[in-house]
């Protein structure tokens, strides 16, 4: 019987001049190579992508949904280990105190590489959360092997790709994501988890990720390992007994769909069909760093909605606003925060396809095109198109009370 090859051993991608894209390479060594770049994979037990472009007689990007999808449901796996035995040595601080852990570094190095081995024509470019400057540093030589054992343990117990990285190309794949994005070209735009506080917590996160072409967000996928499949049955973003792990998607002109994170039949999602702010919910962020409470406590009394909010961490909620869990999502950030794109893209596109308007609170659609940080007034908002009017008439209001309010001393 033939016996299977040995798993190649990568530094990752490394430029490739005459394609624009990366490559796959083997260390360099004195000995004679004695397996290719990398061997053909097995079948896949999550999403089989393999596919040109603009295929005839299939949807617009196809082949790049499919492999945003897979890319996303491989981090997934990660992540849900990672959440499982979470250590206190797995968390590091980068520069603006925020929690960063070892399935952060792994989702990424994941979507990089599953992109790249995925999607068969044009030059890669990704805008992403993460780099490596802080995994470079002496200090975190153990969390580095951590995360280059834990992505080569998910690439073993997926199959798909019978390779392994190396430390450095671990570091070279995080740095994939270090594109300034813009109106022109392809760019695929990740927050490997979103919600990092809220993965710590043992609560909701997502792995979310976009594509962007000449500037507007074309598909969408968001991973939520820890939402229920069928819906958020009570305020804290749980429900008990049902299946958990849900996998939204999008493409421009498509609609969207929710399926479980193993590859279930997709089902097509729309966003509730509420008129009267009495009957509505909302989410918002469950962090108060994340959003001003304050304020869209005052849009809610403005509006009339009498239910509390639901407060989730991540893009689960453009997730949930999207099958009709709730009815408006309200984000505030305090004074001088700077949106970022990767934390907006993929949710955005998810509402908008499921029937739903996503704006910042003077109404703007959300420009994606201007680099790694969004120009928006003072908030996102996101409803369906019945409600958005009022909800629009609230929201300035209450700003316009805000800033004529006087100052605490």
């Amino acid at each position: 019987l033939a016996r299977n090859p040995p798993r190649a051993r990568l530094p990752y991608p490394l430029p490739s001049h005459h394609l624009g894209r990366p490559t796959y390479r083997r260390f360099a060594s004195s000995a004679p190579l004695r397996s290719p770049l990398w061997w053909p994979r097995q079948a896949p037990p999550l999403f089989s992508a393999r596919a040109m472009s603009g295929s005839a007689g299939s949807p617009p990007y196809a082949a790049e949904l499919a492999a945003a999808k897979k890319a996303v449901a491989l981090a997934a796996r990660l992540c849900q280990t990672v959440q499982q035995e979470i250590l206190q040595s797995d968390i590091q601080s980068k520069a603006d105190k925020s929690p960063v852990t070892v399935a952060d570094y792994g989702s990424q190095v994941l979507v990089s590489l599953a992109l790249n081995m995925e999607v068969t024509s044009g030059s890669f470019s990704m805008v992403a959360e993460e780099d490596s400057e802080d995994l470079r540093k002496d200090s975190a030589e153990e969390i580095l092997e951590h995360i280059t054992d834990l992505v080569n343990e998910t690439l073993a117990e997926d199959g798909s790709y019978n390779i392994t990285l190396s430390k450095e190309g671990i570091l070279s794949a995080i740095d994939t994501g270090k594109s300034e994005g813009g109106p022109s070209g392809r760019h695929w735009v990740l927050d490997p988890i979103d919600g990092t506080k809220g993965f710590l917590r043992g609560g909701q996160y997502a792995i979310a990720l976009a594509l962007l072409d000449e500037g507007k967000v074309v598909l969408g996928v968001l991973g939520c390992p820890n939402l229920p499949l069928a819906s958020i049955s009570n305020l804290n973003g749980s429900s008990s007994g049902d299946q958990m792990g849900a996998l939204f998607s999008a493409t421009v002109g498509c609609g969207a769909e929710v399926e479980s994170l193993e590859g279930s039949p997709p089902q097509k999602i729309s966003v509730c069909t509420i008129d009267n702010p009495v009957n509505a919910s909302f989410f918002e962020s469950y962090e108060g760093a994340h959003t001003m409470h304050d304020l869209t406590g005052s849009i809610a009394e403005k509006l009339g909605v009498q239910a509390p909010p639901v407060r989730i961490d991540s893009q689960a909620k453009y997730g949930a606003l999207a099958r009709g869990d709730g009815a408006i999502y309200l984000r505030f950030p305090h004074k001088g925060y700077k949106e970022k794109i990767w934390d907006h893209a993929a949710g955005a596109i998810v509402v908008t396809e499921a029937g739903g308007v996503v704006t910042d609170a003077s109404g703007n659609d959300l420009d994606f095109s201007k680099g790694r940080f969004l120009d928006v007034d003072t908030g996102i908002i996101a409803t369906n198109k019945q409600l958005m009017p009022s909800l629009l008439k609230s929201v300035q209001e209450a700003i316009k009370e805000k800033s004529q309010a006087p100052s605490p001393l």
